[in-house]
């Protein structure tokens, strides 16, 4: 049964070759495809022939191994040979091609390691009604193919997810995982949404919520890609067009996935440009893991550091390339491989003022007027007196100049620089009446005033015995000794005329009053009158009008009897008034009798 299986094989093959052909080129096509099995009959080989080349396990070939009728069979089965996907085997709990792809990628018998670039990645993932639970979870197994075949982490690939239907749900965001195991957790729990597909709002939803920084998109690197890949059946049931280019615009890179039932126009209104390199379709789910590896090549780049470069220091292999960079303390040169020690001091430093290159480390320095501290980082101004200075006294700093003072009892002369001696008395002294300066020394002397002798203590001051008083004077009431002379004073009630002897009545009512009409003097106060036609009041300060009715009844009526009252009473106020002024001049002319 063998050799016959082995002599079918190799028939199938040459009439394959001669015949139908090996695997068309897809470099003109837009959107790439992929099939399950082979769909298109020969006329030389039967579908049944074809049905049993379809059961065939293939078998993995190392580069020198001579290729067998089963490889041929993978070329023909592929359908996609010149972009690499190859369909390497049933998928048996993990793609075959895919774990070959994670280890090594055999280019021309070189070895080179493939090592995912960081990205931020979103997929959008379509669980509308015509997605068949079955489907969804080969859907799900494709994702967490996705998620082996990336290196996930915080500094590296994040991945988050948006799945929608006719309403759009964000399942996990940019943030939420950052490793392998928790994220193909959270893909096994996704269920399908089971309605419309409303592809538009879940790319706009995605723009605006998933892929911000708030989500843990890293929106501020230049060197992390947005990447979102859309997978989805059908007919988008909203306009894409625009809010795609709205998307890629933000600087999102969008791959757009195709299967069985999928709108391939509207796979090329949502991807980004090259369509050849972000358009993919395949016819069923089934077959949908083998974009895993085509995903793998497109994310990621070849390490070409691994396949020797010349760079001096560090090689950093880029997606398509390998760029060079230099150890720490030195500096890539024009020629781009070879570095040379850097500048120190731009590499930063903690200088205060001023860094100085040394080798390949620095020292600090100062600015001028300044001294570099013990921690050899920070300044501290000089000290400019101690640098030489010309004051006579003192020398004192003052932000990077000096300035000059003088010691106590001693002022600043207008150079600046000198110093005289100062007024002691005008600093401060306790002298009762005179303070005299001792200019031989920084001291003072007190004095006294005419008519007073200095006392024992040497600064207060008593009258002398002379008394001026006594000895004869014309004062009118009272005579005070003033040292060598003396002052007249007047008794209480009483002020000093202009001739400073004789005295006269204080006018109470000058010195101030609260009467409402008159203030009259009333020896040393004063009493209120008021004016003709009112009367004084009970407070004996204010006056009010006075009633002016004639009386016209009978005199021995009350109102009568008020008003007569009311006249008898103004007319001895009167009286009492002018009594006041006589017995005030008569007082005047006795007290100037007396003295």
């Amino acid at each position: 049964m063998i050799p016959l299986m082995w002599g079918l094989m190799c028939f199938i093959g040459i009439q394959a070759s001669g015949t139908l052909g090996i695997s068309p080129q897809f470099g003109s096509r837009q959107i790439h495809s992929i099939s399950p099995s082979i769909t298109r009959e020969s006329s030389q080989v039967s579908p049944r022939v074809y049905q049993r080349f379809a059961n065939i396990k293939s078998i993995e070939l190392s580069s020198d191994e001579v290729p067998s009728a089963e490889s041929f069979q993978d070329v023909q089965l592929g359908g996609y040979t010149d972009r690499g996907f190859q369909q390497r085997g049933s998928r048996t709990g993990t793609n075959n091609y895919l774990t070959q792809d994670r280890r090594t990628t055999d280019h021309g018998g070189a070895r080179l390691n493939c090592r995912n670039r960081p990205i931020d990645l979103v997929f959008i993932i379509d669980s509308s009604r015509s997605v068949r639970p079955a489907e969804f979870e080969k859907a799900k197994e494709f994702l967490q193919d996705m998620v082996d075949s990336l290196e996930v982490g915080p500094d590296d690939t994040r991945v988050g997810l948006v799945n929608y239907a006719s309403t759009v749900q964000i399942e996990f965001l940019l943030k939420t995982h950052f490793d392998k195991s928790a994220l193909k957790q959270a893909l096994a729990r996704i269920v399908p949404l089971s309605s419309g597909t409303m592809t538009g709002m879940a790319i706009k939803t995605a723009m605006e919520k998933a892929f911000t920084v708030e989500a843990g998109a890293r929106s501020g690197s230049t060197t992390i890609t947005k990447v979102a890949i859309i997978v989805t059946d059908g007919r988008p049931q909203d306009k894409v067009e625009e809010v795609s280019a709205a998307a890629r615009a933000s600087g999102i890179e969008i791959y757009a996935v195709g299967v069985d039932r999928a709108d391939k126009m509207s796979l090329r209104l949502m991807a980004s440009q090259p369509l050849d390199d972000h358009v993919f379709y395949v016819e069923t789910y089934g077959v949908i893991e083998k974009l895993t590896s085509k995903f793998r090549e497109t994310l990621c780049g070849l390490d070409l550091c691994a396949q020797g470069h010349d760079c001096q220091h560090i090689c950093v292999s880029t997606r398509d390339s390998y760029s060079c960079k230099c150890n720490a303390g030195y500096v890539l040169n024009p020629d781009k491989k070879t570095c040379s020690l850097s500048d120190a001091c731009a590499q930063g430093h903690d200088c205060q003022h001023i860094c100085t290159n040394n080798g390949d480390s620095y020292i600090c320095t100062c600015q001028v007027g300044f001294v570099l501290n013990a921690d050899q980082k920070t300044c501290s101004r000089a000290d400019p007196c101690a640098l030489g200075h010309d004051c006579q006294h003192i020398c004192e700093n003052n932000d990077g100049s000096y300035i000059c003072k003088c010691r106590v009892g001693h002022i600043l002369n207008a150079d600046q620089k000198t110093c005289s001696r100062s007024d002691t008395c005008a600093r401060g002294n306790d002298c009762q009446h005179i303070c005299v300066n001792n200019d031989h020394n920084d001291s003072y002397t007190c004095k006294c005033q005419a008519g007073y002798v200095l006392n024992a203590d040497g600064k207060t001051c008593s009258r002398s015995e002379t008394d001026a008083c006594a000895i004869g004077q014309d004062c009118q009431h009272i005579c005070v000794n003033n040292g060598n002379s003396y002052i007249c004073k007047c008794r209480v009630g009483y002020v000093l005329n202009m001739d400073q002897k004789t005295c006269s009545r204080l006018d109470a009512c000058a010195q101030g009053h609260d009467c409402q009409h008159i203030c009259i003097n009333n020896g040393d106060s004063y009493t209120c009158k008021c004016r003709e036609g009112y009367v004084l009041n009970e407070d004996q300060k204010t006056c009010s009008q006075e009633v002016s009715r004639k009386v016209t009844q009978d005199a021995c009526m009350c109102e009568a009897q008020i008003l007569f009252q009311k006249n008898v009473q103004s007319a001895l106020q009167e009286l009492t008034r002018k009594l006041d002024e006589l017995s005030e001049k008569v007082n005047l002319i006795d007290g100037r009798q007396e003295y």
